[in-house]
């Protein structure tokens, strides 16, 4: 059983992007996964392929997945970004920039490549502290998705290998993810959290995700080297 390769899960955001430093950090081949998922922050995509370049990822591939011919989230329809939620309020329920079914069909491609290039870790960002509400990125999620990767795959059912959904910032805060990024050499400034930059790309401050890490920042005592437009408009 080959468990030296990995295939990593890139956003190109804070959480993604440390958990591809965590692979690294243990020995991992990395094989860089990301989609253009017709989302309004495709920003994200260039973050990502900085990233791999960075890391020294073994292949990045960049899959077209056209969820917004789907539609039904602020990401990918033509539904507003909620924009300066209370910090209290953020993940009590399902926001509207859930994208349905996301992480099923990226952990699905992910085991998908993972199969075909010999790579049976396969590593994802989720966080289940500060996840905005996010059912698909719950601990019970990720682990019934290993069980189906291992029943619904030759590798698993046939081959003897066995899948692992590795999901090393489940428990960790935003601020502790950011420790452990910087212990391991991170450099957030090449990253992107923003669901709704403007047309310049820089970050409005002011939707969800952007909140979180500038909350993470703030508790961690470090600098956020995110430039916002509410900033410089002031």
């Amino acid at each position: 059983m080959n468990r030296s390769r990995a295939v990593v899960l890139l956003s190109g955001g804070i959480d993604s992007t440390t958990t591809l430093a965590v692979a690294k950090h243990q020995g991992y081949e990395l094989y860089a996964l990301t989609f253009r998922y017709g989302q309004r922050h495709e920003k994200e995509i260039q973050s990502a392929r900085r990233l791999a370049r960075v890391f020294g990822v073994k292949k990045h591939l960049i899959l077209e997945i056209p969820l917004h011919l789907i539609g039904a989230s602020a990401l990918t329809d033509d539904i507003p970004v909620p924009k300066d939620v209370p910090q209290d309020k953020i993940g009590r329920n399902v926001p509207i920039t859930y994208v349905p079914g996301r992480n099923t069909i990226f952990l699905a491609c992910a085991v998908a490549w993972g199969e075909t290039v010999g790579a049976y870790d396969i590593f994802i960002g989720a966080n289940a502290l500060d996840y905005s509400g996010y059912p698909d990125c719950r601990p019970e999620f990720i682990e019934a998705f290993e069980k189906v990767a291992n029943l619904g795959t030759r590798a698993g059912s046939e081959e003897g290998q066995r899948f692992r959904i590795h999901a090393p910032l489940i428990s960790l805060s935003k601020k502790e993810i950011i420790l452990k990024g910087i212990s391991l050499g991170v450099d957030y400034a090449l990253t992107h959290s923003c669901y709704d930059p403007d047309p310049q790309g820089r970050a409005c401050g002011r939707c969800e995700s952007c909140i979180l890490r500038r909350k993470g920042f703030k508790e961690a005592g470090i600098p956020d080297p995110t430039i916002y437009a509410e900033e410089q408009q002031k």
